[in-house]
């Protein structure tokens, strides 16, 4: 029913654009956090910056990455180099840090403001899972993927959360290593290849390969399956699994 290797005893599941209709309220953060910034800068320097591009910017700099590493990318695009701070840095420190602190200060008001919701699919393949008994975790660089989880009312059918505070505490490197799929594996006490990863990215898709995984499916909502070609199934939503039978 799941569409799932018969020997297949776990799933790992990236949260946005896997699970989680996530993309457009960080887009939207970022957006505010980004433009906020260069107004200011353009008024203490005076030389002009572009703004933040939802549609082309966010697939192209933020999503999928580290918030300090998106921060460096995106603001590389327009000559700017910024000190990292440190983590308790204000949201208002010209600082790396300080951007990223914003930036979640805009992300949770949003989320109270707009709330955020599950895919159907997703939802229902869960539900299912949890019925079968196929342990459920996921992965995550955000620090509030489970704040996302809860809102989408999925957070019940999540067994384990490995996220950006897993990524700062057990020293893990983000994708394209492995390494937070491996962490996700451990702690549902599962290996590799009894499992399938779930992944939207081409970062994921190299992650679950990396990682020995049993198979690797990438869920692509934005038609663009030549870019995830390297995983082993591409669907555009969790539901079509539910019509297919794979073969071990």
């Amino acid at each position: 029913m799941l569409g799932l290797p018969a020997d297949a005893l776990a799933c790992v599941f990236s949260v946005d654009g896997v699970l989680v209709a996530s993309a457009a309220i960080h887009a939207a953060a970022w957006k505010e956090t980004f433009d906020e910034f260069i107004t200011r800068r353009i008024e203490k320097t005076g030389e002009p910056f572009a703004s933040f591009d939802v549609g082309t910017d966010y697939p192209r700099h933020i999503h999928g990455k580290g918030r300090a590493e998106a921060i460096h990318e995106f603001l590389g695009t327009r000559g700017i180099v910024l000190p990292d701070g440190s983590p308790d840095d204000s949201p208002d420190a010209e600082t790396v840090n300080g951007l990223a602190n914003r930036k979640n200060r805009a992300l949770l008001r949003l989320l109270d403001d707009r709330g955020v919701m599950a895919f159907e699919g997703s939802r229902l393949y869960l539900e299912l899972a949890h019925d079968a008994q196929i342990r459920c975790a996921v992965v995550s660089g955000s620090t509030h993927a489970e704040i996302l989880l809860s809102r989408a009312h999925l957070r019940g059918l999540i067994d384990e959360c490995v996220d950006g505070n897993a990524v700062r505490a057990e020293g893990l490197r983000r994708k394209p290593s492995p390494d937070m799929l491996l962490a996700a594996c451990r702690r549902l006490g599962v290996d590799p290849d009894r499992t399938v990863v779930f992944e939207t990215t081409q970062d994921g898709v190299a992650a679950g390969r990396a990682g020995g995984f049993e198979l690797v499916v990438a869920v692509d909502r934005a038609g663009e399956a030549l870019r995830l070609r390297d995983a082993d199934l591409v669907i555009a939503d969790l539901g079509e699994l539910l019509e297919r039978q794979l073969v071990a």
